[in-house]
Formats: C-alpha cells, structure tokens, sequence
C-alpha cells in the first residue's frame, strides 16, 4: 500500500527529508543505528536554485563502504524504496558517484506553504517543542538573546507590521474571510474560511507564485525552518542576520508582486496566493523575533 507522508506535520523541508530517509533505513540491511542516522548525521544540503526546491544526500557514499556495495548500486536500493512510498512527495535523481537528489514536488510545496500561513510555530509539538526537547538533549541552550535595544531589527519588526496590516486589509476588502481577525500577536496564526486551502497551484499542478522574488522569499523561509528545526545547524546561525534577510527579501516580493489594482481584478487567485504568502512570511517572523531574538513582534506601528 502506498504510505502517504503528512506533509503538513513538518514545518521544516529538511527534516521532512530526513523523516523519509529515516523509513527508508531503518532496516537491518542499512545497519541504521550503525550511522547515528537518528542523530541526524546523514548530509543533506539544499541548493541555491531557487527555482525549484532540491536538496542532495550523500546518504549512499555514506553507507557503501560498511554494506560493502557501489555507491551508485546502494543510492539506486535507496532510491527505488523511497520512490515507492514518497513519489508524491518529491522526484529523485541517481548522480555519480552516488548522490541523491531529491527535488519538492509543487503539491508538496503548497501543501507546506498551506501549514506554514494557517499554522502556528511554537505549539507544542511544534517547532517550540521539537527545539526545546533538542537543546535539552544536547545539553546545550536555545539560542534566544535576551530582550535589548536592537535598531537594525525595527525593519524585521517593521515587515511583520506590514505583514499583519496587509493580511488584515484583504479581509475587510473581502479577498479573503477570515474566521477572527488577530488581534493579539501571540495569537500567532491565521484562521482562515475563504479560500481554504489558498490557491497555490494552478490548474496544472504547478505553482501559482512563480516571480523571482516570489521564489526567493519562499526559498528564504525553506531555509530559516531549516535553521530552526535543525539543532547542529541551529548553533551557528546568525539570527539577526537571518531576520534581516528575510524581512528584505519580504520588502522586495512587496515591491515588485502586486495584491491589489488590476491583480485583485483580473487574477484573485494570484493575489490570494500571495496573500497566503504573506501569512507564511508573518508566521516565521514572528517566531524569530520573539523565540530567537527575544524582541516583540508588533501587529502594527
């Protein structure tokens, strides 16, 4: 039977990736307690093409020499099992000497876009939780920076602001309906009835968003859950840095991606998607400022 992975229970691309490599492995032939894989030691790196979403595992050269198999042998067994239960999920790729590339399908990405604008990051279960219960592990402490005066992030703050501004004007304009507008940033999602789910495809499965700032603000938010979801990658990240690139690559999507005028009029599908876009991009930055940088994100200045 096909198993049907729940896109929608990971927040991060990386770690949804692993999820699969993980029941892939975890079989005595692969010896997967052998590799620490559980410790999340298989290499998975995301390239910088930010026209599609495609990350390469050296999973197989990982693995060859203590299976006493060719690399490229072990990366095809791999590969075969994992297109028989996640083919929906992503296409794979066999690259000499062994690579594995795994590129998201567009579903699969909406579906992650969906959970990421209507979800809220830090539930327990959630993002909060899993890093919590990580950093306890490791014996190492969250990288939250307590509260201090910090002016280069009133342009984060600044973007979340127009986030929520933006989101809250489509609703009373009747491009979107939500169930309770928030009124408090804690609150932390958005609750919304119409178009549930958001129209991030088009009719031929494709993604809607195809702008290149579009795709850069996407590809910016793939990679700071990655960063957060992530605990040996966590360590090392810049946050402030992090925030302030993102918040840019929000300002120029907003520049040069129309919602309303002749968008709202003559492509409402577009300017939902959009929109959905947004609530994503609120979403991350709020659980940046206030988890991992200890700074109020406001609903509005």
């Amino acid at each position: 039977m096909h198993y049907k992975l729940p896109v929608s229970n990971y927040k991060s691309i990386k770690q949804l990736l692993y999820s699969c490599l993980i029941k892939s492995l975890s079989i005595d032939t692969y010896k997967v307690e052998n590799i620490c894989i559980v410790d999340k030691k298989i290499h998975l790196h995301k390239d910088r093409d930010e026209n599609r979403v495609l990350y390469t595992s050296s999973v197989s050269l990982q693995l060859s020499k203590s299976q006493n198999r060719k690399p490229m042998e072990l990366a095809s067994a791999i590969a075969s099992d994992l297109s028989r239960t996640c083919d929906d999920v992503f296409t794979i790729q066999i690259v000499p000497p062994g690579w594995i590339h795994f590129e998201l399908t567009h579903s699969t990405l909406a579906t992650w876009l969906q959970s990421l604008a209507v979800g809220s990051l830090g539930e327990e279960g959630e993002i909060g939780g899993r890093e919590q219960g990580a950093g306890e592990a490791g014996g190492e402490e969250l990288l939250i920076i307590a509260p201090c005066p910090m002016p280069n992030l009133f342009a984060v703050q600044h973007a979340h602001a127009r986030c929520c501004s933006l989101v809250l004007l489509a609703h009373r304009e009747g491009l979107i309906q939500l169930k309770q507008p928030v009124t408090d940033a804690s609150q932390g999602f958005w609750d919304v009835i119409s178009p549930n789910p958001l129209p991030w495809l088009n009719c031929d499965e494709t993604l809607r968003l195809n702008h290149p700032d579009e795709l850069h603000l996407i590809s910016e938010l793939i990679q700071v859950l990655d960063n957060i979801e992530c605990p040996n990658i966590s360590r090392s990240v810049k946050w402030e840095k992090v925030a302030l690139n993102l918040s840019q690559a929000f300002e120029n999507f907003w520049s040069n991606c129309r919602i309303w005028g002749e968008v709202k009029i003559t492509l409402p599908e577009l300017a939902q998607a959009r929109l959905g876009l947004l609530m994503a991009t609120q979403s991350v930055l709020r659980y940046v400022l206030e988890e991992n940088l200890g700074v109020f994100a406001p609903l509005e200045l």
